[in-house]
């Protein structure tokens, strides 16, 4: 019993790797300003001002934003940030894997669509 009044007396509860709550408060206040920055693009710039058109240059800075947002989540509120380097080699590999085969099936949907358009399903309707 004394055992584990010893454990937990030693704990110290701001041992999290560095995520205190001033860390936690910056990253969400990062992840906010790229979230308004994404809004004031697509309501801003595209629709209402019409400074951009849309097109391949705004899904290219969306894709951009949502990336760097996907990375302060993983990094610091899954705690991936903190980890040995051979989990996150090993969890960045699967990643690729699956972004890798979304890419193949929108390749392949995209092939299929266009050429299975010139012969229509029912010919006889």
């Amino acid at each position: 019993m004394s055992n584990h009044e010893n454990i937990a007396t030693t704990h110290d509860h701001h041992d999290h790797g560095g995520m205190d709550k001033k860390g936690i408060w910056r990253v969400f206040f990062i992840l906010l300003a790229l979230t308004a920055l994404e809004f004031l693009i697509a309501l801003g710039f595209v629709h209402h001002w019409g400074i951009l058109q849309k097109g391949i240059f705004v899904n290219v800075i969306y894709i951009a934003l949502t990336l760097v947002k996907a990375f302060y989540i993983i990094a610091y509120f899954m705690h991936l940030k903190f980890e040995k380097s051979g989990f996150i080699v090993c969890v960045s590999i699967g990643f690729i894997f699956i972004v890798y085969f979304i890419v193949l099936m929108l390749i392949e949907g995209d092939y299929l669509l266009y050429h299975l358009q010139s012969h229509p399903l029912f010919p006889n309707n």
